[in-house]
């Protein structure tokens, strides 16, 4: 749950020198975990933890720099592992390990209950920094965060800063609800033209956020010719406008997707697109709304939301669902005529493409289900 943290002019100057002193002592850590080969982090706090001090650290702000440099090379050595820094011997690859994680001045810094506490009736919080403890610093968020994070706070809370405004992100463990046996499936099948599609009728089209991104773009090629000092102040403004209005368009899709199962005692059928964008070829004007379109985001706002909700959710796998006819089975390319237009060439049904594939998805869905509800029945003797 992200917060805005609202600092008085001395409260916001101590908050950020705070943040610059934990992350330049974190990049001075992560020089001495690379020089000793990344040791674990009991290892790494006997060499760190005694000059972290002697630097103006609390005994807790020491501790939480050493676990969040061995954790950052946790994350770069998943990485690697997994091929997201390229192949073995790449360029890429070879330089990511080449060198000591860094961290940006302002860098977000983990706070737990000792350095930092709530008063959630006077929305303020009093923490830690290095010119000491500071208290009645104010807070505003809405008011069913509010009340999420006094149900179910619980752990580590960021700070962070970002284009001069400070936030904390505190963590929320919120249970999940009692999962109901569903009646049916709602296949998802989701898109750039039309961002999702379902088997129930509902179309978020995608025609508003591809305007809306396209002009973004061209302010963006507008302003960086121009190479003033207003046009930068304008371009550092406008940097996450377009991220945070994806992301709200997706929580509105995500939201009407899973109270309409809700509503109807269905469960979610979503395809799997990992690897999306190696599959899929597009000529070069489609490729900026592929990589820039958030389709892993959209699927983890769909799942969350179920899971508050006790929607039952399962994945499948979209192979020739866009090809297959819903009524009849039958697999053809030819039976995609269009992009928005599917004609089957066996029963000749006339479908729109992403509602007939949302269907096959939604099939697919109670297969999946049912096989697995199976298999955990024990057999009769």
């Amino acid at each position: 749950m992200q917060v805005k943290v609202m600092p008085e002019a001395g409260q916001a100057a101590a908050l950020l020198a705070t943040l610059r002193t934990v992350n330049e002592a974190a990049n001075w850590v992560s020089s001495v975990a690379f020089e000793r080969g990344v040791p674990r982090e009991y290892e790494l706090r006997k060499h760190t933890y005694a000059e972290l001090r002697a630097r103006g650290l609390g005994s807790q702000a020491a501790q939480h720099v050493i676990k969040k440099t061995r954790d950052a090379y946790t994350t770069l050595k998943a990485n690697i592992k997994a091929g997201n820094l390229g192949r073995p011997g790449s360029k890429r690859r070879r330089k990511a390990g080449a060198k000591p994680v860094t961290f940006r001045p302002e860098a977000a810094q983990p706070y737990d209950d000792r350095c930092l506490s709530w008063q959630y009736d006077a929305r303020t919080v009093s923490i830690w920094t290095t010119a000491g403890r500071i208290k009645n610093v104010r807070f505003a968020c809405s008011a069913d965060a509010l009340k999420t994070l006094q149900a179910y706070r619980k752990g580590e809370s960021d700070l962070i800063a970002r284009d001069g405004a400070f936030y904390l992100i505190a963590t929320c463990d919120v249970p999940e609800a009692e999962q109901y046996e569903p009646d049916g499936f709602i296949g998802v099948d989701l898109g750039i033209v039309n961002i999702a599609t379902t088997s129930t009728g509902y179309l978020a089209a995608g025609r508003g956020l591809t305007r809306h991104r396209k002009r973004q773009l061209d302010l963006r090629r507008k302003l960086q010719g121009k190479g003033t000092k207003s046009a930068k102040r304008l371009l550092k403004k406008r940097s996450r406008r377009e991220q945070r209005h994806a992301a709200n368009t997706n929580h509105i899709i995500a939201k009407t997707i899973v109270t309409e199962a809700e509503r109807t005692s269905c469960g979610i059928s979503l395809e799997e697109l990992r690897g999306i964008r190696q599959r899929v070829r597009l000529r070069k004007p489609q490729r900026v709304a592929l990589h820039s379109w958030a389709f892993a985001q959209l699927g983890d706002f769909i799942v969350y939301k179920a899971r508050r909700a006790g929607v039952p959710v399962v994945f499948v796998n979209p192979a020739y669902t866009s090809q297959q006819c819903s009524e009849c089975g039958r697999i053809d390319k030819k039976n995609r005529a269009g992009q928005a237009l599917f004609i089957c060439r066996n029963c000749g049904v006339v479908a729109h493409a992403d509602r007939n594939a949302s269907r096959n998805l939604a099939r697919k869905g109670e297969a999946v289900w049912r096989t697995g509800r199976e298999s955990r029945v024990p057999a009769t003797p």
